[in-house]
């Protein structure tokens, strides 16, 4: 079986990146896989963060990929359909989370209409920040694909509304298992510079203001100073309204911001010197924050919004809250850590690790693709 994968690969950073190259490497054993990807994403200025690209300081899977597609450029359009054209894949593979990438992607999978399986794992069909072009690039996008995987229910409905008659498989995000084991609690926080006596609260991934990362800044200032907090990942837009709530907290002197891009072989660290991953999220698709919490064992607090209540099951792996009101937070918060559950939430992380692997995940996908094949006749 000769499968190509179309996507953002090395030297693109970023958890896209890092999901795809995850996919690949259990794709890799079970079929002949071939890596696509940019030789532009995005123009530079449409980026919002530092660099798209994986620096000396990162730790990254150097997948060997065919760069080739310009998403600006439509001469690419062409190139990049003619060289997978070449392969004679049985199976396109891609992943859609941005709007902007329909036109140059959706392109190239126009071309293999009844020449090959197409299929996408959707992260996002309707953005957290619309814009006026979404509805449109999204029924040219998924017109030219056979089949779909959705990691969230709220994906799915999202597909559903504009592809009712559309092929799918509902699978649950993998865990990430790529960034090594824990380290103890009191290494982590020497290697922080933080307090390993606190109850540490963590917010990670890259800062966006569907994140709610204002909320929990609210929240924890209405904790005492037994606690900390941990904020970890590189701001998508301007950080200055956070910080001016961090001068404003009375707790602002156990709040610790490392506002940058964390790459992987820095992620052990954030994950093993905290007791709770946070996420206040005001809207949420499904969570990639909430696959390295399940390899890392920590369980989760989670506003029940989108996708997150698959990944935090409600007093087994954490704490599912119905309300973004700092108040219902800021208890849900004290309770978890009054309660003597840690122990059950961690053996049950546990076990969502075992069944979301990315070997399942890739087994489930081919199985697909061959139900696919055969209606298709």
């Amino acid at each position: 079986m000769k499968i190509v994968f179309l996507s953002t690969f090395f030297p693109f950073r970023g958890g896209i990146a890092q999901f795809n190259a995850q996919m690949f490497r259990a794709f890799e054993k079970v079929a002949t896989v071939k890596a696509f990807t940019f030789t532009r994403q995005y123009p530079d200025f449409l980026f919002p963060g530092e660099t798209q690209y994986v620096t000396e300081a990162d730790t990254a899977d150097a997948i060997q990929t065919e760069r080739t597609l310009d998403t600006i450029n439509p001469i690419s359009y062409l190139k990049t359909a003619k060289k997978i054209k070449a392969e004679k894949p049985d199976l396109i593979l891609t992943k859609y989370w941005m709007t902007f990438f329909a036109p140059s992607v959706g392109f190239v999978l126009s071309r293999f209409r009844k020449k090959a399986i197409r299929i996408c794992v959707l992260d996002n069909i309707t953005p957290h920040e619309k814009r006026f072009f979404d509805g449109f690039c999204n029924r040219y996008f998924l017109k030219h694909n056979d089949g779909f995987v959705a990691m969230s229910d709220t994906v799915l409905a999202d597909l559903l509304q504009f592809r009712p008659d559309a092929k799918y498989l509902r699978l649950d995000h993998p865990v990430y298992n790529h960034f090594g084991e824990s380290v103890s609690r009191e290494i982590a926080h020497q290697k922080l510079g933080t307090d390993p006596t606190k109850k540490t609260l963590l917010f990670f991934g890259i800062i966006r203001d569907y994140k709610g990362l204002d909320i929990l800044i609210d929240v924890f200032s209405k904790l005492d100073a037994s606690y900390q907090l941990i904020i970890a990942g590189e701001a998508y837009g301007d950080f200055e309204k956070y910080q001016a709530k961090i001068d404003q907290s009375p707790l602002k002197a156990n709040i610790h911001v490392f506002n940058h891009y964390i790459s992987d072989d820095e992620v052990t660290n954030y994950f093993s010197a905290s007791d709770v991953c946070m996420m206040t999220y005001r809207s949420a698709t499904q969570s990639g924050i909430s696959g390295i919490a399940q390899h890392f064992e920590l369980p989760m607090i989670a506003t029940n919004v989108g996708g997150l209540k698959t990944a935090v099951i409600h007093e087994k792996t954490g704490y599912l809250v119905d309300s973004i009101e700092t108040e219902i937070l800021a208890k849900e918060t004290q309770r978890f850590f009054e309660s003597d559950s840690n122990a059950l939430f961690r053996t049950e992380l546990r076990k969502m690790t075992a069944e979301n692997s990315w070997e399942r995940f890739s087994e489930k996908i081919i199985e697909f693709y061959k139900t696919i094949r055969l209606s298709n006749g």
